[in-house]
């Protein structure tokens, strides 16, 4: 990893150490980028959608959607440490045909325009909990307000209360969702042994399209596979270990950080993996056997009846706060996230180069401004919070393969 370079126009050849950013433009922290993988739209929108469709007959798919990607997640994490490139600079070395770029960034390009719908889902799915939990502005407002703050927070580098707050509530909802499963034992929709069977009979729908998305988007999402390695080299892994001089005391210190990130990878696979079955089985367990669809602007409500006819109805309350922080966050990180992807790609594409690291922080505080509004204005457009949110599902899920792939292509 090279230290500032006047000429520099990527992410690797800018120091991205915490020192580089100026205290101006603070990084997005572990607990919040955790926050955002262990629990998000794909855990709290998609996984029950899937089970209120087909019951429980896919909890198979959704055991190995969240086992297969953490294979992947190690690869690219790996790669990223031990030869200091970016997801989007790894991928662009891919061998293949090029236009300006490499064949795998086009398809990275338009996998990346459809996550702008699916933050826009997000957010209209935020401003409709809020809703649903009193608040008396209607929720074009509210969706206003919320990606202004999420702009203003990133902009000033103020997210540190953001993270704490969103950590401790997205953690309490984590571990209030699994006793739900367990408070289910008690009522009318208790889960049968030939239920979760019934789960591991490994058959598929006539319909793919809601398996696909959530294939796409539960547990560790092709975007998030993509800004995980940002996450690695911002905290220093790649820095530390410093350039690949053949030598037994490098190898040593590899085979160090290595360790780091495949236990920091696997405890979030336990995790996330925990919170998406437990998600699963309530939408299985509730939303199928009451023949609820999650679907428009209703979706908040018909999912809160997860925590409902699990705790009863004074459990209203906590299923709001705990979709609002889930859902914030997520926002939160995944447009801090989607600022460093957009001004790392603007530079890949000979769009923009970037004289020091000034320069490009001045650049992500930008695209910190542009995405809020563009995925602010998108919901204010079209609505239908599911529908978009699927939009970036079904772009992440197609996705996937090439990810696989490339993976591979590193490994060998």
């Amino acid at each position: 990893m090279s230290t500032l370079d006047p000429a520099a126009s990527s992410v690797s050849e800018i120091e991205l150490a915490p020192a580089s950013l100026g205290g101006r433009l603070r990084q997005v922290g572990p607990g919040l980028i955790i926050s955002a993988i262990i629990v998000g739209a794909g855990e709290l929108i998609v996984t029950p959608k899937l089970g209120a469709e087909v019951g429980f007959r896919l909890l198979w798919f959704i055991v190995l959607g969240c086992l297969v990607k953490v294979f992947v997640q190690i690869e690219l994490g790996r790669y990223a440490i031990t030869r200091g490139r970016t997801t989007l600079e790894a991928l662009n070395a891919l061998p293949g045909p090029r236009l300006a770029v490499s064949w795998v960034m086009w398809i990275w390009l338009a996998m990346y325009l459809c996550l702008v719908p699916q933050v826009a889902g997000m957010l209209g799915g935020t401003a409709t909990a809020l809703r649903l939990g009193g608040a008396a502005i209607p929720v074009g407002a509210l969706s206003i307000l919320i990606g202004a703050s999420c702009a203003i927070l990133l902009v000033v580098g103020r997210y540190r209360l953001v993270e704490r707050v969103s950590t401790v509530l997205v953690g309490a909802f984590t571990l209030t969702t699994i006793v739900a499963v367990t408070a289910l034992q008690f009522t009318p929709y208790a889960i049968t042994g030939a239920q979760l069977a019934s789960g591991f009979s490994f058959e598929l729908p006539a319909d793919l399209a809601t398996a696909f998305g959530a294939f796409g988007i539960i547990g560790v999402g092709a975007s998030e596979l993509i800004y995980y390695p940002y996450w690695c080299l911002e905290k220093g892994y790649a820095r530390k270990l410093g350039a690949d001089d053949g030598s037994p005391e490098w190898k040593v210190r590899a085979a160090a950080w290595l360790r780091v990130m495949r236990l920091d990878a696997w405890m979030s696979f336990a995790l996330y993996t925990s919170t998406t079955v437990a998600f699963y089985l309530l939408g299985a367990a509730i939303l199928h056997a009451k023949s609820l669809r999650v679907e428009s602007d209703r979706m908040i409500e018909t999912l809160s009846f997860m925590y409902r006819d699990a705790f009863g109805e004074w459990s209203l309350w906590l299923f709001v706060v705990g979709a609002v922080a889930v859902l914030y966050s997520t926002i939160f990180c995944a447009t801090a996230s989607n600022a460093r992807l957009l001004a790392d790609a603007l530079a890949l594409f000979q769009v923009k180069r970037y004289r020091d690291a000034e320069h490009r922080i001045r650049w992500i505080k930008l695209c910190c401004v542009l995405l809020p509004v563009a995925f602010t204005g998108l919901f204010l457009a079209v609505g239908n919070p599911v529908q978009l949110v699927f939009w970036g599902a079904i772009a992440q899920g197609l996705m996937l393969p090439f990810l696989a792939g490339a993976a591979l292509y590193f490994h060998f």
